[in-house]
């Protein structure tokens, strides 16, 4: 029977952090993608709080913690989730991100090991991609006030119904709505120097996790998303890739109880005691060399 959530606020040095909590146990934390908050998340930590102690906080500028007018970062997210954690004295945690909260799942393992005791990362991004930079553009173009990519696609719209054509335009509507939806995404990836943004990325720094890792991905997600998740697998040595076949592009919440057994799996055999890690015969396949 699934406990009651407990919703709490906390004042940090970079600002008010909101939180849902619920069950005893070990400590997983679930950090949540780019156009979500923490409520992503209630369908899986409905099925753990008999097993564990999970916290989900929105992150900084997210869902309902505070939506500073301040410059945000991936290292500013990072500082707040550690000062977050060490406020609530919790020094030994399992990370649990999607998309965005993958990223900086992964940023928080590098800088503080010692606190994290695996990740289970799904879909995660902040890979270096080969069009980021153009795609970043094409952004910003829409979100400026009077958009003249905006512009033209509603301009013309009508002709393109008449020709059959409009499902393009039908997208970059939606695309735009979902921008002006999700502003500290837009933030973090498309209004800061791309400078900044490549000196946060880490696939110059993965083969240096020693974190157990499992990496989630659906399999019918965009081309970009596999890829970057297999790049993930590839880049971490302790680390272990799944495909969910017909999963998309939120796992939690379309195979809520799939990701969950994964979950309870990878906790219960990346625990290894210290004696079997010279036998690789008797290790899970997390630990064998690939």
């Amino acid at each position: 029977m699934p406990q009651p959530l407990s919703n709490s606020r906390i004042r940090l040095s970079q600002g008010q952090i909101f939180w849902r909590e619920v069950g005893t146990g070990p400590t997983l934390v679930f950090l949540h993608g780019s156009w979500s908050d923490g409520s992503q998340w209630i369908p899986i930590i409905e099925r753990l709080s008999s097993n564990y102690h999970c916290l989900v906080p929105d992150l900084l500028g997210f869902g309902d913690s505070e939506r500073r007018k301040i410059h945000y970062s991936i290292e500013l997210e990072v500082e707040c989730l550690a000062e977050f954690l060490a406020s609530l004295n919790q020094r030994h945690i399992y990370l649990i991100g999607h998309s965005l909260g993958g990223w900086i799942a992964a940023s928080f393992a590098l800088k503080h090991p010692e606190k994290v005791r695996g990740m289970v990362l799904l879909a995660p991004v902040g890979l270096q991609k080969g069009k980021a930079r153009t795609l970043g553009w094409l952004t910003r173009l829409l979100l400026l006030k009077i958009p003249m990519g905006l512009w033209l696609a509603r301009s013309i719209k009508p002709l393109a119904s008449v020709l059959g054509k409009p499902p393009l335009i039908n997208q970059t509507l939606k695309y735009r709505q979902l921008l002006l939806n999700s502003p500290t995404t837009c933030k973090l990836f498309f209004q800061r120097n791309w400078s900044e943004i490549q000196a946060e990325l880490l696939h110059l720094k993965l083969e240096s996790l020693q974190v157990p890792t499992l990496i989630l991905q659906g399999g019918r997600d965009t081309m970009s998303a596999i890829a970057q998740s297999k790049a993930y697998a590839d880049l971490i040595p302790t680390s272990e890739h799944h495909i969910i076949s017909i999963g998309e592009n939120d796992l939690p919440q379309q195979f809520p109880a799939e990701v969950v057994q994964y979950i309870r799996d990878f906790i219960k055999y990346s625990v290894v005691p210290q004696e079997q890690i010279e036998d690789s015969d008797l290790l899970p396949p997390l630990f064998s060399d690939k």
